[in-house]
This record gives structure tokens, C-alpha cells and sequence, in this order.
């Protein structure tokens, strides 16, 4: 595992435009198989998503380091991520540097971010957060950077509202129509306003709280 997890940063994440020196340091010291089932483990540093119960993804380590790298993160900063599954986005960001406030609602999955950062990381860097994630956590606002991890089709108001002014946001938004691409995007709040910026083209799964209910077909 520990030569998959070189050969990843060296192999998938340089040559991808990751550059941040703390984030490749962090993906090539935490073990990215403690954040998945057992019987996934083997597959935790292939060259995609590794499909998840309940129509979840872990992202592909080119996608979350280049979605994190977006973030610009640095020491100290308050961090939301919502959506966080099995835990490992929030644990890079804290090996970072951040502190990090982490929503998922799957218990199984929780469970799964629960144990692996209780035991790689220091209590409190990263703080598990068991409910929606379509509702953010204004409680914890403002953040300094926040990370929707999945696909969305857009970035709902009071999860902007909750960014700091400065503030980032990285997510994957969904292709606005067939034959298009879906695209990640970095958002900052600056003067009181939000506004997204296409980052690169990509591909996930879309994340099922945020996608909107079905309407009736006639």
C-alpha cells in the first residue's frame, strides 16, 4: 500500500497540475484504505472513484487534490465539508492544516470517517457532523472554505452564505445539458457576493441530498 500511495502522488497527482506541497504531502502519508471498507481496500488508490453503498463515491485522488488545491488552504483555516462520506477529503484538508467541520448522514459511511481519523489524526482536527448536508452548518459560519463532495446541480444560497468573506468553495457541478461536461468550479464570496468560476472538466457522482426532488410526469 504504501508503494500504491507514492506511485499515486507520482503517478496520478503531479502530472495532473497538483502542485500544493502540503496537500502531496498529506495524500502520500495518510493511508486512503483506512477510509474504505475492507473488502475495497485493494482498489484505494486506483485511478477513479471507488463506488461506495448508497450511490456514494470516495473521489478519484486526482479529483480531490486538484478540488482541494482550488480551496487554496491554508494554517488555521475554518473548513466545511459537506458530503464527506468515509472521511478522507477531511482528513487531507486537516493534515493541511485546517480545522475541519465534517456533514455526512450515511451512519455506514460515518461510521467508516469516525474510526479512521480518531486514529490518524489529532482529536479535534477533524469533527464529524451527523446530519444533512443540504443544510451546511450555520452554526459553525463562517467558513474560510467549504467542499461539496459530489456532484451538485448548482450551489444552493445558504451554503454560500455560509463562507466567510474571502471565503472559497469547490464542488463539481453537474453538465447544464446533455453532451456537455460537468465541471468543477471554485466560488468565492468577496463584497458581500458569491460568484463560480469553471476550474476543469470532470466526472462523479452526484451527491443525492442535493439533487432536486422529482417533480410528477404526465
Amino acid at each position: 500500500m504504501a508503494a500504491a500511495r507514492r506511485f499515486m502522488v507520482d503517478g496520478q497527482l503531479r502530472p495532473n497540475k497538483v502542485t500544493d506541497p502540503a496537500l502531496l504531502a498529506a495524500m502520500g502519508d495518510l493511508p486512503r484504505e483506512a477510509f474504505l471498507p475492507p473488502a475495497l481496500a485493494p482498489r484505494a488508490y486506483a485511478d477513479e472513484d471507488v463506488r461506495l453503498p448508497g450511490d456514494r463515491a470516495l473521489l478519484q485522488p486526482m479529483m480531490i487534490a486538484r478540488l482541494l488545491q482550488l480551496l487554496r488552504l491554508r494554517e488555521g483555516d475554518r473548513m466545511l465539508v459537506l458530503g464527506a462520506g468515509t472521511g478522507y477529503s477531511a482528513a487531507v484538508a486537516a493534515r493541511c492544516g485546517a480545522r475541519v467541520d465534517a456533514v455526512e448522514s450515511d451512519p455506514a459511511l460515518a461510521d467508516i470517517a469516525q474510526t479512521a481519523c480518531a486514529a490518524l489524526l489529532p482529536a479535534g482536527a477533524v469533527t464529524l457532523l451527523r446530519h444533512d448536508p443540504l443544510a451546511g452548518h450555520p452554526v459553525g459560519a463562517p467558513y474560510d472554505a467549504i467542499l461539496i463532495e459530489g456532484e451538485v446541480p448548482s450551489v444552493p444560497e445558504r451554503i454560500a452564505l455560509q463562507l466567510a468573506e474571502g471565503g472559497r468553495l469547490a464542488t463539481v457541478l453537474a453538465a447544464p445539458h446533455r453532451g456537455a461536461f460537468s465541471r468543477a468550479v471554485v466560488g468565492l464570496r468577496a463584497g458581500g457576493s458569491f460568484s463560480v468560476t469553471d476550474a476543469f472538466d470532470c466526472a462523479t457522482l452526484p451527491l443525492p441530498q442535493f439533487q432536486p426532488a422529482p417533480g410528477f410526469v404526465f
